[in-house]
C-alpha cells in the first residue's frame, strides 16, 4: 500500500513540475522589439538613406502633411501587413509614425513580429510638427 502512495505522490510531483515548466514558456509576454525615439533622434536617424520612412495614418491625414520621402500605409486597414510586405524591405530599418504615437506602436508591433527592424516616432507627427520640423504637403 505504501508503494502505491509513493507512486501517486511521485506522479503528482512530475505532473506539477511539467505544468509549472509549460506555464513558464506559454505565458511569456511578447517583447516589444522596436525602439521609440524623440523628434530629434528620429530626425537624425531618418537622414540615413537606407532607412525606410513609413506613415501609418489614414490617406486623408497623410495628404494634409507628412514627413518627406515617406510612404503611406494605413495601419487600421485590414491589408496593412500584406501591403507592408509588398512595399518594404526586411533588410532595411523602418522608421514609422502616426498622429500621436498610438497607432504607430500597433504598426511597430506588427512589423517587428514579421522580422522588420522598427523605429517609432514617440508622440507622432504632432510632436514633429510642434518641434517645427519640415513638413511636406
Amino acid at each position: 500500500m505504501s508503494n502505491e502512495i509513493f507512486m501517486l505522490k511521485a506522479n503528482q510531483l512530475v505532473v506539477g513540475i511539467l505544468l509549472f515548466l509549460s506555464s513558464l514558456f506559454s505565458c511569456q509576454q511578447q517583447k516589444e522589439d522596436f525602439k521609440s525615439m524623440n523628434v530629434d533622434e528620429f530626425d537624425a536617424y531618418i537622414q540615413d538613406e537606407n532607412v525606410q520612412r513609413l506613415d501609418v495614418r489614414t490617406l486623408a491625414e497623410y495628404s494634409e502633411g507628412h514627413i518627406a520621402k515617406t510612404i503611406n500605409i494605413n495601419v487600421l486597414d485590414d491589408s496593412f501587413a500584406t501591403m507592408a510586405d509588398s512595399l518594404l524591405q526586411k533588410d532595411k530599418p523602418v522608421a514609422l509614425y502616426c498622429r500621436s504615437g498610438k497607432r504607430s506602436k500597433k504598426a511597430a508591433k506588427i512589423l517587428s513580429k514579421k522580422g522588420y527592424k522598427v523605429f517609432d516616432l514617440h508622440k507622432g507627427f504632432n510632436a514633429w510638427r510642434d518641434a517645427g520640423k519640415n513638413i511636406e504637403q
